[in-house]
């Protein structure tokens, strides 16, 4: 039985072919992905983003809203000190809740893993401040250098201090008790 004509021959690339149109479907108007939950919760989907942004009292495009001064361009240009129309915000509280979000502090999150603070400890308490010593040490499984392992413990010291200090004064009592 003979093949079928189609299948043996070679496929060419039909360049006419408009494969925009294939995807145009699939992504009609989408609403964008908003991060921030103060906009998401007051955005109008029926609306355009420049009318969205503009009822909450945000810029669209940064460029038009604080616009570079001319005297800064080189050109100095007398302006008859007339501004243009103030824009009507029907949202306030978005703006001043994301002000008040942006005014908190910031959490520390920095921490040490528990196996690095208890690595520095032991080599402390074994080698006080011989960095060389204790590059040589057993449990200086990573290989650490004696500058790479100085770095550590400053590490130790700056993210804990007040652990640091009541460490180092708890070494004290023992080493006055060996001698």
């Amino acid at each position: 039985m003979p093949k079928a004509k189609g299948k043996s021959r070679r496929h060419k690339y039909s360049y006419n072919l408009n494969r925009k149109r294939l995807y145009r479907s699939a992504r009609r108007r989408a609403a964008p992905r908003i991060a921030c939950s103060h906009i998401r919760h007051a955005w109008d989907p029926h609306k355009s983003v420049a009318q969205n942004l503009a009822e909450m009292g945000l810029a669209e495009d940064p460029n038009k809203a604080v616009p570079i001064p001319k005297k800064l361009l080189g050109m100095e240009v007398e302006s008859d000190g007339q501004q243009l129309g103030k824009k009507i915000v029907r949202k306030p509280y978005v703006v001043n809740e994301m002000e008040l979000e942006a005014s908190l502090p910031e959490k520390k999150s920095n921490t040490l893993s528990r196996d690095l603070i208890d690595y520095v400890r032991y080599m402390i308490q074994n080698h006080g401040e011989n960095y060389k010593e204790m590059a040589r040490d057993e449990k200086n499984y990573y290989q650490d250098t004696p500058k790479q392992i100085k770095r550590k413990i400053n590490v130790y010291k700056n993210f804990y201090p007040e652990e640091y200090k009541n460490f180092i004064a708890s070494l004290k009592p023992e080493k006055m008790e060996v001698q």
